[in-house]
């Protein structure tokens, strides 16, 4: 038999191992084309007036508000038109007494005017405009500055750039945005039973699951996967593989953890770097490992998941993921998700001495616990998230509420 676990560490110890780990940040300037759902690195700041002159808000004509005081239906006030404005245009004359400008949304508002009295409320005659409603000062106007001011923050520092956030950028005619360049995650499937989705499936083979469901995963972090062949479970080959992502910032493994004679990942990292974690008092889960790899003046940090893919994409979610949105600078990480109060569908038994990760599905204000083994990828395709049963907890009885974790939609 193989090496069997030096210390069985509970998750809280394990995850400020974790927390400990760093791994430095980088910022690169991209295109605006190509900031969607990047980190912004820096503070932002209006480096212009929002908007950048006074424009009319509606489609009418530019007056001088105290032009039309006591206009009314019956007692219309009769102003001079001097002058067509429309978006982009430039106004060339100056409101006078008795003036006005058809202007269009959005377009300049000429010298002079304060105000612009909307279409609905007006004639035009031979020249002139009849104007039936009094404005006050400001009306139907946006004035320069007034969404924002040059020199005010614009956006800070750790956003998301949804598609609102890169209008704002492309207000102020940003086209390099500062961002925090992705972290690199080299993912290998380890495994002498794995083939590749699309070839031929011949008895004792299975199709590798894990590269794809991880590397998504990855994705969804905020980082770059780097996929690698899939590489069988010989100290060699597995030490080969490694080497070649020395490059990477982060590496994943599935499988190869176990305290088994064909899992060599322990002495693979042994030799390499240094183990930090080999066995977490968590089910399911329970051997994965953690390690650090030296790499001229980084480290690279290694996880080692399972090879089931419930247990590998279990541990992902609980320990992997929160370190991975924290070095791509993904804002959240420092919350706690956010649960879901549900009451449980059945009475539910968990093994004493080991906190307990469960997969549910929501069905209403139930939670359905799903009841399959760590090899079934089919249970976490029905699952919405997952909820966690202390160790020292034996039974949760029918109709006691839980707070489910969801999945990340991505």
């Amino acid at each position: 038999m193989g090496n069997v676990f030096l210390n069985l560490m509970d998750q809280d110890e394990v995850k400020e191992i974790i927390e400990s780990l760093k791994i430095r940040r980088r910022i690169e300037k991209i295109d605006l084309s190509d900031v969607y759902k990047r980190i912004l690195a820096e503070d932002i700041y209006a480096i212009i007036d929002l908007p950048p002159f006074d424009r009319a808000a509606m489609d009418g004509y530019a007056v001088r508000a105290q032009d039309t005081f006591g206009a009314s239906e019956d007692n219309p006030i009769t102003l001079d038109l001097i002058e067509k404005v429309g978006a982009g245009d430039v106004p060339l004359k100056t409101l006078g007494k008795r003036k006005c400008t058809e202007i269009g949304t959005g377009a300049p508002i000429p010298k002079g005017a304060d105000s612009v009295i909307m279409v609905e409320f007006t004639n035009t005659e031979d020249g002139s405009v009849q104007i039936y409603e009094a404005v006050a000062p400001g009306t139907n106007l946006s004035a320069r500055g007034s969404d924002m001011k040059k020199g005010e923050l614009l956006l800070s520092k750790g956003n998301l750039l949804t598609p609102e956030r890169i209008g704002a950028l492309s207000a102020i005619g940003m086209s390099k945005v500062p961002v925090f360049t992705k972290p690199t995650v080299a993912v290998i499937s380890t495994g002498n039973e794995l083939i590749k989705p699309g070839q031929e499936l011949r008895h004792g083979k299975l199709y590798d699951i894990n590269s794809e469901t991880i590397s998504n995963a990855v994705k969804a972090c905020g980082c770059t996967p780097i996929y690698s062949q899939i590489v069988k479970d010989d100290y060699d080959t597995i030490k080969n593989k490694i080497n070649e992502f020395n490059h990477a910032d982060v590496i994943i493994t599935s499988g190869g953890t176990s305290a088994g004679a064909g899992d060599v990942l322990r002495q693979v990292v042994d030799d390499m770097g240094r183990v930090l974690v080999h066995g977490i008092s968590v089910k399911p889960g329970k051997p994965t490992l953690i390690g650090t790899l030296p790499e001229g003046d980084k480290d690279i940090v290694l996880f080692g998941l399972p090879g089931y893919p419930v247990s590998a994409l279990m541990i992902f979610n609980a320990f992997v993921a929160p370190f991975l949105r924290e070095v791509a600078g993904f804002p959240g990480y420092n919350q706690k998700k956010e649960s879901i109060v549900l009451k449980l569908s059945r009475r539910y038994h968990s093994a004493r001495g080991r906190s307990h990760y469960v997969l549910a599905k929501i069905k209403g204000n139930v939670a359905i616990p799903i009841i399959k083994d760590s090899g079934a990828i089919t249970a976490l395709a029905e699952a919405d998230g997952y909820f966690k049963v202390p160790k020292n907890v034996e039974i949760i009885e029918k109709g006691e509420e839980i707070k489910l974790i969801p999945f990340p939609s991505f």
